[in-house]
């Protein structure tokens, strides 16, 4: 068994390997497809299906994600083309450091995480707080 691993801001988690965060309960087999509702914006269908190679943006997606189950990180694969996400890669971290992806095509699960470790409680207070911000000043949107 190996140790709960703690998120670490653009640290690869394994080259090669893609994760999804979400609060589905998804099984083995099952793809990630776009046409669903966004794991953070009530009401909106999206038109990719979002996913990384950094544990940290894919417990940040686990946490973030609305519903009322546990976070959950998936391993997946990309079944099709992608591209690096511009939400991430033109706003806020330009070269795509976070490893952040999107596409059109499905994601297959291939596994689920389950020796991750959360953001501290303060780290995930000021993260809520400061979407929340972008929200109430309409910049929070999501460029799908």
């Amino acid at each position: 068994m190996t140790a709960p691993r703690k998120p670490v801001p653009f640290e690869v988690y394994d080259e090669g390997t893609y994760l999804h965060g979400t609060r589905a309960d998804l099984a083995v087999g099952e793809l990630l497809v776009p046409g669903r509702e966004s794991n953070f914006e009530a009401g909106r269908i999206m038109s990719h299906v979002y996913f990384t190679q950094t544990l940290d943006a894919a417990t940040w997606g686990a946490e973030l994600a609305v519903g009322d189950g546990p976070g959950r990180i998936y391993v997946v694969e990309p079944t099709g083309e992608f591209e690096d996400d511009p939400n991430v890669t033109d706003r806020r971290f330009p070269g795509n450091p976070t490893r952040s992806f999107r596409s059109r095509a499905p994601l297959r699960v291939l596994g689920e995480l389950t020796d991750w470790l959360g953001h501290d409680p303060e780290q995930l207070a000021a993260m809520r707080s400061g979407l929340a911000a972008l929200g109430a000043d309409g910049e929070s949107r999501i460029d799908d």
